[in-house]
């Protein structure tokens, strides 16, 4: 059989940066070709960016697309490493006649694989499925592809697909194996959730024996808005084998030397192709995937990083407590940015207790982060003699008050203003819209109470073990939360038990269970039914808080879409 060297970079592209995506691609194709790769795959829509949402609409958008991949194609010749055989996902419009037609996106723009050969694209790959799923909306954007494409080079039958296509029972799959092919090459922009790559691995596993061929997967690195995308790329021969993968959450370009089958089916084009030899490869990467809480935290941070650097923000700004959340998002501010970037504000009111404000000190002390006091009571106190507000606006005003207090240091001084709030209180309306729950992103939105707290254990363990100071005060995560907008104030005054809660938020949002199901699983009928109810109503609130990173299979926002006018209720 012959040996091809396959280089998959998983690299991190900036949705709309057309120039310096085209840039990023060939960096790294040169330094495959440098390290002899016959055939060096990138990720789909990678020279625009992914997911591009209406953007792909725009005639010219889709006009910048195509001649980046030529570009692409051109620069790639002109560097003389032409003869290396490139595949590299962009958007490619079809038909501007289709501008006004029902039905069909503006300019049938289409999901699309480039095949890069001496300078020219030699082939095009349409991708045949469309997912409309979740965060997805690809029929909204793209027109589907159906004829398959195999190459023939260096000896081999090179199969292509693209993400959803291998999602997807016979298709491209059943096609590469009717065509004999020796290698099916599948570009992903797949995003991260909680336990995807489970699936992922098994699927790729699944479709290598179908297709009886070696499976090369590589996948999208990077946060873009709320999504994250992880890497992990691998390899696979039909038998299941893992034969390289890639780390999780970092740009990274795998090698893998793999005995492919020989040409000996139909292909769509032949391409003038000689293998030369190879320099062994000292090891082949298979780099261990990480554990289901540093799988999540690399994806928090990872998201954090890419909003603000991708944004232009040099730095960011929160609102510190003393209790758990914000010191989580504190230590994940300094794991992603780095201390010098967060800045945090201590703002106490008449009811903070000194064990909060201690905290925040403690935790300023712990990472490095800038810390300073602003005391809310003389503001808070303004207000009141004003309007005379008593109560349960009393207590929002206090939240406002330091909402107001965030968003105008962020106005004089530049900062990107963090919310702090986690995925249970977004659930149940637990926030004051305009107070914690203002700023330009939220790094745990999608993270329930109990995983705060899980994760923000697992990073002070890390430290530990790692010889270095606990960021996170153990008093932060071991003291009951509260809100502290009145005397003695504590969350279980107003909702269950986290734990009782977050698994009724997780059966009723994630999996859609009705509250009879949830009921029947063992739940109290009284706070099933108002748990569901203070979910229903706080849809207004969330459809104003500001976007976050996505780890669960179903966060609020992209993944679960519900009108804010809406009488409809789940009863038992």
């Amino acid at each position: 059989m012959p040996t091809l060297r396959l280089a998959l970079a998983q690299i991190n592209p900036v949705v709309g940066d057309v120039a310096k995506n085209v840039d990023l691609c060939l960096e790294a194709i040169k330094q495959a070709a440098e390290n002899q790769a016959h055939v060096i795959l990138l990720p789909e829509m990678v020279i625009t960016g992914y997911p591009v949402e209406d953007l792909a609409l725009r005639p010219s958008f889709q006009d910048a697309s195509e001649q980046g991949i030529e570009q692409l194609a051109q620069r790639v010749h002109a560097t003389g490493f032409g003869e290396h055989l490139v595949i590299a996902g962009y958007l490619q419009g079809t038909d501007k006649s289709f501008a006004s037609q029902a039905g069909v996106p503006r300019g049938a723009p289409m999901n699309c694989a480039a095949v890069i050969h001496n300078g020219k694209i030699v082939a095009r790959y349409y991708k045949h499925h469309l997912p409309n799923y979740g965060v997805f909306d690809e029929y909204r954007y793209f027109v589907p592809g159906n004829d398959s494409v195999v190459v023939r080079a260096f000896g081999c039958d090179i199969a292509i697909a693209i993400c959803e296509d291998l999602w997807q029972d016979g298709g491209p799959v059943a096609q590469a194996r009717e065509s004999g092919v020796g290698l099916l090459a599948v570009i992903n922009g797949s995003p991260y959730e909680r336990d995807k790559d489970d699936v992922r691995t098994a699927l790729i596993r699944k479709r290598a024996a179908e297709a009886d061929a070696v499976l090369a997967y590589v996948n999208l690195v990077g946060g873009q808005d709320e999504l994250v995308f992880d890497g992990d790329s691998v390899v696979m021969d039909s038998t299941g084998n893992v034969l390289g993968r890639a780390p999780q959450f970092e740009s990274h370009i795998l090698y893998v030397d793999s005995d492919i089958a020989a040409s000996h089916g139909d292909f769509t084009v032949e391409l003038p192709t000689e293998r030369w030899e190879l320099n062994p490869l000292t090891s082949h990467s298979v780099t261990e995937r990480l554990d289901s809480q540093a799988e999540v935290y690399g994806a928090l941070v990872l998201g954090l990083k890419d909003y603000v650097i991708k944004n232009g923000f040099r730095s960011v700004l929160l609102g510190l407590s003393g209790g758990i959340d914000s010191a989580f998002v504190a230590a994940l501010a300094c794991d992603a940015l780095g201390p010098d970037r967060v800045f945090a504000v201590s703002m106490p009111s008449a009811y903070s207790s000194e064990h909060s404000r201690s905290d925040a000190q403690d935790l300023a002390d712990r990472t490095g982060i800038h810390l300073r006091t602003v005391s809310i009571a003389p503001m808070v106190d303004a207000y009141l003699a004003e309007l005379g507000l008593t109560g349960l606006a009393e207590e929002n005003l206090q939240a406002r008050v330091r909402g107001t207090t965030l968003m105008g240091i962020s106005n004089q001084e530049g900062h990107l203003v963090l919310a702090t709030g986690n995925k249970s209180e977004l659930s149940v309306g637990y926030s004051t819209i305009y107070g914690d729950a203002v700023g330009g992103f939220a790094p745990i939105k999608d993270l329930p109470k109990v995983d705060v707290w899980a994760l923000s254990n697992w990073r002070n363990d890390l430290a530990t073990s790692n010889g270095e100071v606990p960021p996170i005060p153990e008093s932060s995560i071991t003291k009951p939360p509260s809100a502290e907008l009145r005397p003695g104030q504590l969350d279980s005054d107003s909702l269950p038990d986290y734990e009782e809660l977050d698994a009724i938020l997780y059966m009723y949002v994630e999996q859609d269970l009705s509250a009879s199901e949830i009921i029947a699983a063992g739940f109290p009928e009284a706070t099933v039914i108002r748990t569901l109810s203070l979910t229903d109503h706080a849809e207004y609130k969330r459809r104003q808080y500001p976007p976050g990173t996505k780890v669960s299979s179903r966060a609020f926002g992209r993944d679960r879409r519900l009108p804010m006018t809406n009488r409809w209720s789940e009863k038992p």
